[in-house]
């Protein structure tokens, strides 16, 4: 009896085993849930909401107010109106305590506010910096297609600095 049940055991574990490339080569044959192509590569749709007519000369800045080095990774970049974009900031604390910060942004001309959509900012929340750490801290956006012609260059500018009431003692 015992033999009997580990066979019994043996062959639900191969078929369930066997079900994996099975439901594959099914799906690939019928053309369901493929995620990529026969030759391994995937097909991106085109995103008809980028403008591709025109591009804006992006610039990035970093001020700070405390005890670290802030900078952008990229000085300026040229985008596509509402192409999505990933720049990085550098943030390092020269200090031997933990300190908390924000990061407050600033737009030039202050017209384009309204049209810098930004997806992820490090600025949405504070930052924690541990002694001495070193951080890079993403800003994914967009700049909204409805962005004035005339408008062919902008600068983002951060001012990081350490908030009041959180230091950590020494």
């Amino acid at each position: 009896m015992l033999g009997k049940l580990l066979v019994v055991a043996v062959i639900m574990f191969g078929f369930g085993y066997a079900l994996i490339p099975v439901y594959k080569h099914l799906c690939e044959m019928l053309g369901i849930n493929v995620l990529t192509q026969s030759d391994g590569t995937v097909k991106y749709d085109k995103n008809t909401q980028i403008d591709t007519s025109r591009k804006i000369t992006i610039e990035f800045d970093g001020n700070s107010q405390g005890p670290w080095r802030f900078r952008p990774t990229t000085s300026s970049i040229e985008v596509h109106p509402g192409e999505l974009t990933t720049v990085l900031y550098e943030v390092v604390n020269t200090q031997n305590r933990t300190v908390q910060a924000q990061a407050i942004p600033s737009f030039a001309p202050q017209l384009v506010m309204q049209h810098f959509k930004k997806v992820e900012c490090f600025c949405f929340k504070q930052q924690t910096l541990k002694a001495n750490e070193a951080k890079q801290m993403p800003v994914v956006f967009y700049i909204d297609p409805a962005l004035p012609r005339n408008v062919k260059t902008m600068t983002l500018s951060y001012t990081f600095f350490e908030i009041a009431g959180t230091q950590a003692a020494k």
